[in-house]
């Protein structure tokens, strides 16, 4: 690197969850190559369980240059990021990864590579012809392929040529960026994804190879939540952001409750022979439990209820659900009864009418979001 010096302020977040095998190594490269320039290290702690925190604290009373935001009401990876962006002084902020799995040395490149080119925002992307990603299984390069690809044709034609829009490797200028970030999803599956949704393609980004290292410490935030996350971050952005994130999570958790509601109601009335207006109160409260567990796990997992409290959650949804159970069972009979004696549009009457009501005061009385 060829780094000129510059009176340039730059602000480096580094989110972190249960990182401590990672974390004093990142800062301390991060300070031996940051001599050409003014930093703050901004940590954000997701409440780790590790020491991280302990490690950190320590690490900011060393070094006024390091600050810990440690968060124990919130968590979530965009959350983190668009947090410490938000409380960010520079005039560049960049974001990395702390598991080891990005290079110290590509940031700098990637800072000087942003003042150079006056560009918005660079992106380490991890499939440009210079990049290296031996941090990727094939499998997962595969899957990350697939990903990028669903993305790029969900956001605006002005970045149909980046290919890494799952990068969690950017540099911005925080002058103009910023305004944008205030406007994100902390919901949302990748802060960049995000970024460049809400941003309507108004954003001038360039593309540096990046060097993907595999982790030698700790394990992967990959699981089932993130993907149903990118699931829902496609829906919400074809659908322009006009329907709140959690009501599309909470509705296509909805539909699995149908999938239940309809297998629990025609088991009974095919192996145990009860009839339809005797299976339907028992197949309704099975699916609105199922309902509940789904959406704890997903829907609401930045709020999600624990020991205790999700006992008593369960009993409150259920209770917030008795109306529309009460509504589903009574227009589903008359359904039935009055207009079709068909039982499977007679279900779906009732569901439908009673989804407007279990999203909005769920979301309040349950898990208080």
């Amino acid at each position: 690197m060829n780094l000129k010096k510059t009176n340039y302020y730059i602000s480096i977040i580094l989110p972190t969850l249960n990182e401590v095998e990672n974390i004093s190594s990142i800062i301390k490269q991060i300070i031996n190559l940051s001599n050409k320039f003014l930093i703050e290290i901004i940590v954000v702690d997701d409440a780790s369980k590790d020491g991280t925190t302990t490690l950190l604290k320590k690490l900011s009373k060393k070094d006024k240059r390091i600050r810990l935001i440690n968060r124990f009401d919130r968590n979530g990876l965009s959350s983190a990021i668009k947090e410490g962006s938000l409380s960010a002084s520079g005039d560049i902020i960049a974001v990395m990864d702390t598991d080891g799995q990005h290079k110290v040395e590509n940031l700098f490149e990637a800072i000087e590579e942003l003042i150079k080119s006056k560009k918005d925002l660079i992106i380490g992307s991890r499939f440009l012809n210079n990049s290296s990603i031996k941090g990727l299984s094939d499998k997962r390069r595969k899957g990350s392929s697939i990903a990028n690809s669903l993305a790029r044709n969900s956001l605006s034609k002005n970045y149909l040529k980046l290919t890494d829009i799952m990068s969690g490797f950017i540099v911005f200028k925080s002058e103009k960026v910023l305004k944008i970030v205030e406007k994100i999803d902390v919901n949302g599956f990748k802060f960049l994804y995000e970024l460049l949704s809400v941003s309507n393609g108004i954003l001038d980004c360039k593309e540096i190879p990046l060097d993907f290292m595999p982790r030698k410490f700790g394990e992967s935030k990959l699981d089932i939540a993130i993907v149903w996350d990118f699931f829902v971050s496609l829906i919400h952005s074809f659908l322009k952001r006009l329907i709140p994130r959690k009501a599309i999570s909470f509705a296509f958790v909805g539909i699995t409750g149908v999938l239940v509601q309809l297998s629990v109601s025609y088991s009974l009335m095919w192996f145990l022979g009860f009839t339809f207006q005797r299976v339907l109160p028992i197949a309704v409260v099975i699916a609105a439990s199922s309902n509940f567990f789904v959406n704890n796990w997903l829907t609401f997992r930045v709020n999600r209820l624990k020991n205790r409290a999700f006992v008593v959650g369960l009993c409150k949804f259920l209770i917030v659900s008795s109306l529309p159970i009460i509504a589903n069972v009574g227009l589903a009979s008359s359904f039935y009864n009055l207009i079709s004696p068909n039982t499977l549009l007679s279900q779906l009457a009732g569901i439908v009418v009673v989804f407007i009501w279990n999203y909005a005061a769920s979301s309040r009385l349950v898990w208080n979001n």
